[in-house]
């Protein structure tokens, strides 16, 4: 969604900010206790939304992308990203007409010497 918190729309921050709310409500805690879950919440969001907050993939999980290309002397600006399937048209199949096709009786098969010659082959008396 965005390289980093400060470029997350601030209607995305305050709706993330109500569920959390909501849901830090429902749990029956003290007011500085639930004010904590909000917080907690909100950044959750903000670290799965942007790209340098997210864990980078190939370490143990504890060291952000920003981390990473800094250890590695790199700075990110800009990123696209690629949804899988995206912009691919999907070939829509009917399943049980396909499964009809296949279990149709098929026709029989044409017994030896019953109306098909085998080609170069010379027929013999009877």
């Amino acid at each position: 969604m965005a390289l980093r918190k400060e470029h997350v729309p601030a209607e995305a921050i305050e709706k993330e900010r109500a569920i959390a709310t909501a849901r830090a409500a429902e749990s029956g805690k003290p007011a500085n206790i639930v004010e904590k879950m909000i917080e907690g919440g909100v950044a959750k969001f903000l670290a799965e939304v942007t790209l340098l907050a997210q864990p980078f993939v190939k370490g143990d999980g504890k060291q952000t992308v920003e981390q990473f290309a800094k250890s590695q002397g790199a700075t990110i600006h800009d990123y696209v990203l690629f949804v899988v399937g995206e912009g691919i048209e999907k070939k829509k199949d009917d399943f049980a007409r396909e499964v009809a096709a296949m279990t149709k009786p098929k026709p029989p098969l044409a017994r030896r010497g019953e109306g098909v010659t085998p080609v170069n082959t010379p027929r013999r008396p009877r």
